[in-house]
């Protein structure tokens, strides 16, 4: 083993910038999770239908490119300064920066023009797509950047990063171009239930390199705490995460619970669904080497991609299908006190 971690050391080494080495750390492949726009593009459409024009199609396209372009300044900046802690990782230490593959300075070009060319075409849709964009890069500034580098923090880690989903749905609502912004209890859910996704993708993270330490060296091959590839291992547990995971879920159900209540109560039969997407993506998380490590290749697990179409469909389904029996039965019963 050591003659192939000596092997393995010279070969980053000796590695030189590349072209290909700058285009793999724009993460083209991660901007699938741009999908988290659409469901603000959907509810916006179901509220306000005259807003479905043939013009829409062309915001949405642009919407849609600007805000992952705004992504890959993100992630080019995840990739420059996560290097130094990635060479811990057995894996992550072959990336394109920590293997010498980018050119640093020519990097931190590309973050900022990416981030500009983002939040410009984004100002060709609306000017409040581009203000969610800019906020959905400056959020991306304070996970990375020290001494804010709020992916160090414990919970503070989740939650920041977490923040990206209501940013998102904001981008698709005001793709739409309504004018205003959406129920604040819908933003809360769709916040939590991010942090639910992210607790449980720590949770895998954590389990695996707690019980892998040799997935953790140097180039000499010695041995290094969880901790040093991550500050925020060195404070949580199995246990802790756990918990942090039923907490979110039952928070992101109980603020999506005021959502249908007060405007939509055709999404309580969402319910099932919804719970059973996040039962699977809950299974998943808790087998060993846990693919939930790496949410960009989950397309791969028929087990939770089958669920979570059939519940896409079933809430967009929802959202333009009145079912006036379902307001009969949930119909307040109880006197309401006047203070």
């Amino acid at each position: 083993m050591c003659g192939n971690v000596a092997e393995s050391t010279l070969a980053v080494s000796t590695a030189r910038p590349t072209l290909k080495g700058h285009l793999q750390i724009l993460r083209v492949d991660h901007w699938f999770k741009n999908v988290f726009v659409l469901p603000g593009i959907v509810v916006a459409v179901a509220v306000y239908p005259a807003a479905a024009t043939p013009e829409l199609i062309g915001r949405i396209v642009l919407g849609l490119f600007a805000t992952c372009l705004v992504a890959s300044s993100n992630y080019v900046l995840n990739e420059i300064l996560d290097a130094p802690f990635d060479k811990f990782h057995r894996v992550k230490r072959s990336r394109p920066v920590p293997s010498g593959r980018v050119r640093i300075p020519l990097a931190y070009v590309q973050w900022i023009v990416l981030m500009i060319a983002g939040i410009g075409l984004g100002w060709l849709v609306d000017l409040a797509v581009a203000a969610s964009l800019a906020a959905l890069w400056v959020m991306g500034c304070a996970y990375n950047i020290p001494p804010i580098r709020t992916k160090d923090v414990p919970y503070l880690d989740v939650i920041s990063e977490s923040i990206n989903n209501p940013i998102r749905m904001l981008i698709g609502w005001f793709i739409v171009g309504t004018g205003l912004i959406p129920s604040v209890s819908l933003l809360m859910s769709y916040w939590l239930v991010g942090c639910y996704f992210m607790a449980m993708k720590r949770f895998a993270e954590y389990r695996f390199l707690r019980d892998r330490p040799e997935w953790l060296y140097l180039g000499n091959g010695v041995a290094h705490k969880a901790a040093e590839y991550r500050k925020s291992f060195g404070y949580y547990t199995e246990s802790m995460l756990l918990v942090a995971v039923a907490f979110y879920a039952a928070a992101a159900m109980l603020f999506f619970g005021a959502f249908l209540m007060r405007y939509r109560m055709e999404l309580v039969l969402a319910f099932p669904f919804i719970a059973l997407v996040m039962a699977a993506y809950l299974a998943l998380g808790l087998k060993e080497d846990s693919p939930v490590q790496n949410p960009e290749k989950l397309y791969k697990y028929p087990r939770l991609v089958i669920p979570l179409v059939v519940c896409t469909v079933v809430i967009t389904l929802l959202l333009f299908i009145d079912i006036p029996l379902l307001h009969e039965m949930f119909r307040p019963t109880l006197p309401i006190g006047t203070g």
